[in-house]
């Protein structure tokens, strides 16, 4: 990795990340990382944006001469009235976590979790196929919404959601629509037989989180565990499917290759996803 660009100059290409707060994001280094590495005159920066000014922030990246940036938590849901247009995937979604000021200095709201979801899945279990069995997912919340979507768009034709208020997984499965089944969150072990995928996109079993609680002796041994937590980066649940067999994906990567269509179109590169990018943003 280069260090030769150490300062900006007035060519500098600008992008950022938004959130409330913001001080937990790994995008800075994430992005930082890349900018070094290829030798690029570019900044990525933080913004501690509250809620009710997020999309005066957004509305004024244009104008302060940014190629874009990201939005992550509470904003991604909000972030879409804040732009000129959504792409197909954040409009079904209802989310944008990336935004693109284009060449008229319009804003493109984007959605990419799907992607950095199915990029991480594919490169970690590669033996995963669309028609390996129905998706089990726990957890109804926005990461939910975009994991469906991707796992829709890949082929998977039924997916069951387990959640602990069931009133809200109806409701995504409303919006979304498909061959989406709801259950109580207590038969979250009952519906494991012939699956093919199990994904949380709950916090449960993240650091400073209640535990997830599942009993996986139904999980065939081929179906595959992913789980989105990231701190701490083997959760208890992969634990548990890796000692049993199981192909387990990681939460990591989701996070690593969600950002590659970003960094492209802001800085110009694709970058590219290894070991030691993944050591660098896991070390802070």
């Amino acid at each position: 990795m280069t260090d030769s660009i150490l300062t900006q100059t007035g060519k500098t290409q600008v992008a950022g990340v938004f959130g409330w707060p913001i001080n937990h994001s790994r995008s800075p280094r994430l992005h930082g990382y890349w900018l070094r590495k290829y030798g690029i005159d570019g900044a990525y920066l933080p913004f501690s944006t509250r809620p009710e000014h997020l999309v005066e922030a957004i509305r004024a990246l244009p104008k302060l001469g940014f190629r874009g940036g990201n939005v992550t938590l509470p904003h991604k849901e909000r972030a879409c009235d804040a732009v000129d247009d959504l792409s197909p995937v954040a409009r079904r979604i209802g989310a944008v976590n990336t935004l693109i000021v284009r060449e008229d200095g319009s804003i493109l709201g984007d959605n990419t979790d799907g992607f950095g979801f199915l990029a991480h899945l594919k490169a970690s279990a590669p033996s995963w196929r669309a028609d390996n069995g129905k998706a089990v997912i726990l957890g109804a919340g926005g990461a939910a919404r975009g994991i469906i979507v991707a796992l829709q768009e890949a082929g998977v034709k039924q997916i069951v959601i387990a959640n602990r208020t069931t009133a809200r997984a109806e409701a995504l499965a409303a919006d979304l629509g498909g061959d989406i089944a709801v259950i109580d969150w207590s038969d979250r072990a009952k519906v494991l037989r012939d699956a093919g995928i199990l994904v949380n996109t709950t916090q449960l079993g993240m650091n400073g989180q209640p535990p997830l609680e599942i009993d996986l002796t139904h999980l065939p041994t081929q179906a595959v565990v992913d789980d989105i937590v990231y701190v701490p980066l083997e959760t208890a649940l992969l634990a548990q499917a890796r000692a049993r067999g199981n192909a387990v994906v990681d939460g990591i990567g989701m996070l690593l290759h969600q950002a590659r269509p970003g960094f492209k179109a802001w800085f110009g590169k694709e970058p590219e996803v290894d070991a030691k990018l993944r050591d660098f943003v896991l070390t802070d």
